[in-house]
């Protein structure tokens, strides 16, 4: 393999990455590949970063995304990192992601550009390092549909098929996706620091985190903990999102947080459909670990490793360490709930704030959870005006909950058609329901034909637009053959 200079994409490298302790890395070029051909592109996020489509489409470009050329610029390395895995702790790293480069973008933000599924690493721990087509496939489309959702996420620029065969449970083509995120910074980075015992690493990356992600530390006494504050601040906005829109991650491992704030990690995941706190689509997930009402407990925990690692540069004085730390995490609960209760409000049209509101809200998803209601179906109905559309409706305890919800609707100084728009703004028309994904995912992989998937990026694209074909991707099954699963090895 060597570096390709023959076309101008608009490559724009500055690998502050590989200037870190190289202990956190090792420089490794991807693995070729036999066949490459782009099956899917993003123009939009391509012209974003100051990439020329037309230059990435050509076999040149395919080339570069698929690993058999290095751009110019680019110091391509597999990052290092640990994790709890299902609450076991485990070193690891980048096992089949090799980090290219770090993009400055036209409004001169740093974005990593990485190749998921380029080869093996030496973290791999014994796998091929390599990915299957449909799990590209379905990153990328969950990974946009957050992104039109408005919740911060790593994003997808292509995926490319690898013309070569890869082994899962059976035989399946292989492909490369290029992800696109603020960084991959994880808790899991800093826990693998830590384990090494190397105070100054451990700062150099903290150091360097700050500078990344949280450079307004001018003034801050203690810019480590003002680190912690500030990922913990991050979090519980973040998972909020998810919670408000029925988002399952499935795999919250502590290497899957990203210290960006972003969601980071399709494996997994899922939209639920009937709310139900207890929802696991993880096939692997048997004791619902990172069930969908668990998900702000775990995240909290999460955070609490992300302390641990953080304590020799938090405080010299170890009790006086734990201390600070304990504080800072014992944040994300009142954060979390405040951008919760802030979101549920905007859901149900409420403009002002009255203390019985997270009780309102509390009643109608336990009506919801009783009558196995669609949770995203459900609030457009309501945004709609059409409560007769609710699996509730016609019941004397979803009468009365109507009745107090418009009597608190009317209390507030705005308008109806204020509270309306509110609820428009907050309510996706549609979600990526898990037929949808995967009739898509069916067609692209089995037939070669990405005209569903493509279609399915348009409508989730704008989901708050409240299109007629919107309506029609809204709709349920009409039977499900038993629960849906979701499988890890993405």
């Amino acid at each position: 393999m060597t570096e390709h200079k023959g076309i101008h994409p608009g490559w724009n490298f500055d690998n502050s990455y590989a200037r870190l302790p190289e202990a956190l890395y090792t420089r490794l070029k991807p693995a070729s590949v036999r066949l490459p051909k782009l099956v899917i592109f993003n123009d939009p996020l391509a012209a974003s970063l100051g990439l020329d489509s037309p230059a990435l489409r050509s076999d040149e470009g395919v080339a570069v995304l698929a690993g058999n050329a290095v751009p110019e610029g680019a110091e391509p390395l597999a990052q290092a990192y640990a994790g709890h895995q299902f609450g076991n702790f485990t070193m690891l790293g980048d096992g089949r992601a090799v980090l290219i480069g770090e993009q400055i973008t036209p409004l001169g933000k740093r974005a990593d550009i990485q190749l998921k599924g380029s080869g093996r690493t030496p973290y791999s721990r014994g796998g091929d390092g390599r990915a299957a087509l449909g799990p590209m496939l379905r990153e990328y489309i969950i990974s946009e549909a957050m992104h039109g959702l408005g919740i911060a996420t790593t994003r997808s620029l292509a995926v490319v098929s690898t013309g070569e065969p890869i082994i899962r449970e059976t035989e399946q083509p292989g492909a490369i996706l290029t992800r696109v995120a603020a960084s991959h910074l994880r808790v899991g980075t800093f826990q693998y620091a830590a384990a090494r015992g190397i105070k100054e690493d451990l700062r150099a990356l903290a150091d360097y985190t700050l500078h990344r992600h949280y450079p307004e530390t001018d003034g801050e006494e203690n810019r480590y903990l003002f680190l912690l504050q500030e990922v913990v601040k991050r979090q519980a906005e973040l998972i909020a999102k998810w919670q408000l829109v029925g988002f399952i991650h499935g795999v919250m491992n502590t290497d899957n947080m990203a210290l960006s704030g972003e969601t980071i990690d399709y494996g997994p995941c899922a939209f639920m459909d009937t709310y139900d706190l207890g929802t696991v689509f993880s096939s692997i997930d048997q004791q619902g670990r990172y069930a969908f009402g668990n998900q702000p407990s775990i995240a909290a925990w999460n955070l609490a490793r992300f302390a641990e690692a953080l304590l020799p540069l938090l405080d010299d004085n170890e009790p006086q360490a734990i201390g600070l730390a304990e504080e800072a995490i014992s944040d994300f609960g009142v954060i979390f709930n405040r951008n919760w209760l802030a979101g549920m409000r905007a859901k149900l049209g409420i403009c002002n704030e009255e203390p019985e509101d997270e009780s309102l809200a509390e009643e109608l998803l336990g009506m919801m959870h009783k009558h196995r209601a669609d949770y995203a179906n459900t609030f457009r109905a309501l945004t709609l005006d059409k409560p007769e559309d609710t699996a509730m409706f016609g019941t004397e305890e979803f009468t009365r909950w109507h009745e107090l919800w418009q009597a608190r609707l009317g209390r507030q100084e705005e308008s109806q058609e204020s509270s309306q728009q509110l609820m428009r703004s907050s309510n996706p028309a549609v979600i990526p329901r898990n037929h949808r994904v995967e009739e898509a995912l069916e067609a692209a992989v089995n037939q070669g034909d990405y005209s569903l998937m493509e279609r399915l990026l348009g409508v989730l694209s704008n989901p708050y637009a409240y299109t007629s074909e919107q309506a029609e991707y809204s709709a349920l099954p009409e039977s499900c053959g038993g629960p849906y699963r979701t499988f890890c090895g993405t």
